[in-house]
């Protein structure tokens, strides 16, 4: 028996008003499954809606029409089953790492020593053990995306959804983090969506890469990807690695091309 899907979007329609007053599409019937601890890769064309589709999953945006559901239940509104991470920095800079990590299970009113303990765990599983101290300006960038996918974890979330978390990382710093995400996974499986403008990331790290059509964002296709785990940038030679990035790429940029001027039209 094939289990039901851990997150669900069915039909799920988003209308934003221009400030001309006049309605516009964001988000058109979209429908996806994800299922239990699989990670999930979403791209496509700039401003076809793919953060808006995880700030629909985290409850931030209501859809216009359709519904979101998680574990079987509609998502309505924010809550700590799902994880946020996103490509700024969103730590608090007045809290230390470990105030950070222990922000979530703080607020939920968990007992002191409960929450040490998971911030001390997760800081530990990031590979920041011997920071706790720090505050976020004295942290590298990509030791403050840790922070902030540690303090996510700690709330123990049914989901993690992540925003082109390591996009404004330098390549090698970003290369560490994609195997750094990749070995949290195999020690913490997560639910996992990602969204990237990176084909080569979004293929290293999902078990699908959903391509999305240029504004208003549709599903264009699903890439399964059938490439073993655990995972080495070795991979990235791969036959079956490269036969999907020509797949992917070439669909991202037949939609991409749909919203750009010819040459010769932003020449007159």
């Amino acid at each position: 028996m094939i289990p039901p899907p851990k997150l669900r979007l069915l039909d799920v329609t988003v209308t934003f008003r221009a400030r001309h007053g006049a309605l516009v599409p964001a988000i058109d019937r979209l429908s996806l499954d994800v299922a239990d601890r699989e990670i999930v890769s979403i791209v496509g064309p700039s401003g076809c809606g793919k953060s808006t589709l995880l700030r629909l999953v985290a409850g931030l945006v209501r859809p216009s029409s359709g519904e979101i559901r998680l574990d079987g239940h509609v998502v309505a509104e924010p809550g700590a089953d799902r994880g946020m991470v996103f490509q700024s920095y969103t730590l608090f800079p007045w809290l230390t790492v470990q105030g950070n990590v222990e922000f979530g299970p703080r607020l939920r009113g968990m007992p002191d020593r409960h929450c040490r303990d998971v911030a001390s765990r997760f800081i530990e599983i990031v590979g920041l053990a011997g920071f706790e101290r720090a505050y976020p300006k004295e942290l590298s960038g990509g030791m403050m995306q840790r922070v902030a996918i540690a303090r996510a974890l700690a709330n123990d979330p049914e989901v993690l959804l992540m925003d082109e978390p390591f996009g404004a990382l330098d390549a090698q710093t970003r290369v560490f983090m994609q195997e750094l995400l990749l070995d949290i996974w195999e020690k913490t499986p997560k639910t996992i969506l990602f969204v990237t403008h990176d084909i080569d990331e979004a293929l290293f790290l999902g078990d699908r890469v959903y391509v999305m059509t240029a504004r208003p964002g549709r599903l264009r296709d699903e890439v399964v990807l059938a490439l073993p785990r655990p995972r080495t940038l070795e991979i990235e030679t791969s036959e079956a690695f490269l036969a999907a990035k020509r797949r992917v790429l070439a669909m991202v940029r037949e939609e991409a091309q749909r919203t750009t001027p010819e040459p010769s039209r932003l020449r007159a």
